[in-house]
């Protein structure tokens, strides 16, 4: 018999549901971005993002029904982020979860942010243990080790900046609007590596710090403009890029080495990155490697995600009772 699991996302501007069945299928997602909205400010702003949550989350729920020309009556358990994230915005979809796992007597399923992001690449390919994976987002950056499923081994992380927030930092320096990471991105594409920027954390342990980096291109910046020389942004986005792509893959390799593995995943926001995405193909397929990479759409917060790991953790007998709470800081085990 099937599993059909309802997702719930709301861990920080996107309100989405979905539907998935056996941690696999997607049968129905619908995601109401607030991206415009929070473009007004330069970013995010928590109490107008939990108050958009409050408007559309009955809305998403009812339409990735509707869109699964399904009922309540055919879902067999609700999962939902109950964190990492920020916490007025968690808080409404638990709410909303925990409703629903009441009123329609369901499985309430608790589903860390991360595994989210990790179980997104079960929606292209069958994950194959044991893996690598690199975590990349606006709040994560961490290499990931797993022997099967929900196996959570965590061999470094960043020591201060995650590399998505250091790509929204970088934006601000050469006047790229929010959402930056992508159009930093899409910059560096059309840009030179003519700066000369330094390679972070360059070490043997797993860990990443993007704060220096950062800072050399702020000072670099302020430099050249003392000098009355021309900022050119492209080129600094291809410099600064370069330099990120670097340690990741290095670091990345390398953990695939030591721990004898050929099968890698990537997860979070950042794997839609371009830079990244192409280096990590052409390593991968001279290390003969097994590569897997979410489609763009699943990179960025989505429900789906919620609903494949919520399927693995559904299996386990991770349920959780109607105490549950919001995390907005919690480590993933």
């Amino acid at each position: 018999m099937s599993t059909y699991i309802l997702a719930i996302e709301t861990s920080c501007d996107e309100t989405s549901a979905s539907i998935i069945k056996d941690g696999h299928t997607e049968l129905s997602t619908v995601i109401l971005s607030q991206m415009d909205t929070h473009a007004n400010y330069g970013g995010v702003v928590p109490e107008i993002a939990s108050r958009m949550h409050v408007e559309n989350i009955t809305l998403v729920i009812d339409e990735a029904l509707k869109k699964a020309n399904m009922t309540m009556d055919d879902i067999t358990a609700i999962a939902v982020t109950y964190g990492p994230g920020l916490i007025g915005s968690l808080l409404i979809g638990l709410m909303a979860a925990k409703t629903l796992a009441f009123v329609y007597n369901k499985p309430l399923i608790p589903v860390h942010h991360i595994a989210g992001h990790i179980y997104a690449n079960n929606l292209v390919k069958p994950l194959s243990f044991p893996l690598i994976t690199l975590v990349v987002s606006g709040g994560h950056t961490e290499l990931i080790y797993m022997k099967e499923d929900y196996s959570f081994e965590k061999l470094g992380g960043t020591l201060d900046d995650a590399v998505g927030e250091a790509y929204d930092k970088i934006a601000r320096v050469i006047n790229v609007p929010y959402p930056g990471g992508p159009l930093v991105d899409k910059l560096a594409h059309n840009g030179k590596d003519t700066y000369s920027l330094p390679l972070p954390l360059d070490d043997n342990s797993y860990n990443f710090s993007f704060s220096g980096l950062k800072s050399a291109v702020i000072n670099l910046v302020h430099n050249e403009k003392q000098r009355g020389n021309e900022i050119i942004p492209a080129n600094i986005a291809a410099s600064f890029q370069n330099k990120v792509v670097e340690i990741l893959t290095k670091k990345t390799m390398k953990a695939l080495q030591n721990y004898d593995v050929n099968n890698l995943i990537v997860a979070g926001g950042v794997a839609a990155n371009r830079g990244l995405r192409e280096r990590l193909t052409e390593l991968c397929d001279q290390n003969n490697v097994n590569l897997i990479i979410p489609d763009l759409n699943y990179c960025t917060d989505n429900a789906a995600m919620i609903g494949a790991a919520g399927y693995y953790a559904y299996k386990l007998g991770r349920i959780a009772d109607l105490n549950l709470n919001a995390k907005a800081n919690d480590e993933l085990k």
